[in-house]
């Protein structure tokens, strides 16, 4: 079993930054990542960033490429996702996510936490 805890959600200006951190415990290799939803009615879960265990591969979805970078510390298990140059389509709740497959089935997911981009 894996526990997943997110922090660093927040209101910050279009153009601004974030940095979402995620501490991890429980054994095992599992590769992490990050997926949003946002607040719009009928909006789905979208993958956005994930690493995998060894940390030398790592996976964008489109909209974020070139702006978002996610990186981990093994020391700490966590996941970090320094957010840049953010757009107001860019709000959420974003939830910190573990598996085998993050991009398409994650197993396990943190609580969330909010993040407000102002226009």
């Amino acid at each position: 079993q894996v526990q997943l805890v997110e922090s660093g959600g927040g209101l910050v200006q279009a153009g601004g930054s974030l940095t979402l951190s995620c501490a991890a415990s429980g054994r095992g290799s599992y590769a992490m990542g990050w997926v949003r939803t946002r607040q719009a009615p009928g909006k789905e879960r979208q993958f956005v960033a994930a690493i995998n265990w060894s940390g030398g591969s790592t996976s964008y979805a489109d909209s974020v490429k070139g702006r978002f970078t996610i990186s981990r510390e093994y020391a700490k298990n966590t996941v970090t996702l320094q957010m840049n140059s953010l757009k107001p389509e860019d709000a959420a709740v974003y939830y910190c996510a573990a598996g085998t497959n993050v991009v398409n089935s994650p197993q396990y997911w943190g609580q969330g936490t909010q993040v407000t981009v102002s226009s």
